[in-house]
């Protein structure tokens, strides 16, 4: 075999790890890089370092990247991303409320935070992330879809306990109805009403047959109502 076929032949068959550096060995080099102002580079050393070893690179940006320095909030950007991509998280969390601490106005961060927040069972949390997010941005998607949805489900739970409530009374008097119909008249002011607002936003900037629907429904409900 040829000189050059068979070196050809050794880079296909040799697995890759052989040629992959280590997270030890990536990490040094980004602490070069910081030192010597080389910032767009340790970024990517990082993230490379990250993939190759997630928990030393962690361990690096808590001990030995300066809190106080420009590019802090790159990397912690760098392992908020990598963390979401891999499903952790609490971590995936961690590092967009360490990236936002920064840059607390930023929308994409704030949505990306609101998502994780969700992931790990804090509907509430998300609830005021999105709103944040919509003082900096009223018209951002994402956040009016989920601010839509939310208010509808929760007017949907609340008209349904009215409801049932009422079912319960056998002979209802004139003040037991008039109660019922202005717990009613509330949910579609304070419920249906927000979910109306934002879910029209959604209209605006995107066709979303769901949010058409759901606008359908809530106006069915204020003709029943009113």
């Amino acid at each position: 075999m040829k000189p050059f076929n068979l070196l050809l032949f050794l880079l296909l068959i040799w697995p890759l790890s052989l040629f992959a550096q280590s997270a030890d060995e990536l990490l040094q080099k980004v602490s070069v890089a910081l030192s010597e102002g080389r910032d767009d580079y340790a970024v990517s050393l990082f993230r490379q370092s990250a993939d190759a070893g997630e928990a030393k690179t962690e361990m690096f940006y808590w001990t030995r990247v300066d809190k106080g320095g420009e590019v802090v909030s790159r990397l912690a950007n760098v392992l908020a991303v990598h963390y979401k991509e891999k499903r952790n998280y609490d971590k995936a969390y961690l590092f967009y409320k360490e990236f936002l601490q920064r840059h607390p106005k930023n929308v994409s961060a704030l949505v990306s935070c609101a998502e994780m927040e969700m992931m790990r069972g804090k509907e509430k949390d998300a609830l005021k992330t999105y709103e944040k997010v919509l003082m900096l941005d009223a018209d951002n998607l994402q956040a009016n879809i989920f601010l839509g949805n939310y208010y509808y489900l929760q007017a949907e739970k609340e008209k349904k306990r009215l409801e049932d409530d009422y079912r319960k009374i056998a002979s209802p008097t004139r003040m037991q109805y008039a109660r019922y119909r202005n717990g009613l008249s509330d949910v579609l002011d304070n419920g249906y009403g927000k979910a109306k607002a934002y879910l029209q936003r959604v209209l605006r900037s995107f066709p979303s047959m769901e949010a058409g629907n759901t606008l359908e429904k809530i106006r069915k409900l204020e003709q029943e109502l009113k």
